[in-house]
């Protein structure tokens, strides 16, 4: 192919590949801004793990302003992914994390190996391909994606020999609360089956009855 010839290919292709962008880029921003569920209102509870409600949040990137306890713990903005595991572990467990803040990725420390304690939240984590076989009552955290910068947050509510199932708020426009992926174990460590799954944090408390 001559020179000429090529960039009249690129000439061509580019408005196609920025028209593509703009598509998507706007379909986004429709689907993460809507009610995708018009018959919930947000704040309206949509489910409950150990008495600790999951609550509708409307379109994805909507807040209700934030949740703070009585004695100024912040347990996060309304009602997102970050303030349900943050409340979950607040009231279910009575914990609160030294750094109470940040979006979800935020909460799985890459820098630390498995096992290791991360200061941050109080919590020992485990790196996907763990050692440590996920627990109920583990806090899973998902890393961002092309249309979702911040992450995702769960709590892990059951683990069979074959999969885990997670309680989630704010899970996209068209996902259900509950959600379930496969686990196994290969070459001794646990991973599960999700290619975003960055790792599971756990309470001090719970890391040695569970390990």
């Amino acid at each position: 192919m001559t020179l000429p010839i090529k960039k009249k290919v690129l000439r061509r292709a580019l408005p196609i590949a920025i028209i593509l962008v703009a598509v998507v880029a706007l379909g986004w921003l429709i689907i993460t801004r809507i009610n995708s569920k018009p018959g919930l209102s947000v704040g309206e509870k949509v489910d409950e793990l150990n008495g600790v409600a999951v609550f509708y949040n409307g379109s994805v990137d909507n807040v209700s302003g934030r949740n703070v306890s009585k004695d100024g713990y912040n347990i996060g903005l309304k009602y997102q992914c970050v303030e349900f595991v943050k409340r979950y572990y607040y009231e279910h467990l009575g914990h609160r994390m030294p750094n109470p803040y940040g979006h979800a990725k935020d909460f799985f420390d890459e820098a630390l190996k498995d096992g290791e304690w991360n200061s941050n939240r109080a919590l020992v984590q485990f790196t996907n391909g763990s050692l440590s076989r996920p627990a109920a009552d583990d806090l899973i955290v998902f890393g961002p994606t092309a249309f979702n910068s911040y992450g995702h947050v769960a709590i892990i509510s059951k683990v069979s020999d074959s999969q885990v199932e997670i309680v989630q708020q704010n899970p996209g426009p068209f996902a259900s609360s509950r959600e379930t992926f496969a686990v196994k174990q290969r070459g001794g460590r646990w991973f599960i089956e999700n290619s975003l799954a960055l790792g599971w944090l756990r309470a001090a408390s719970e890391a040695g009855r569970n390990q």
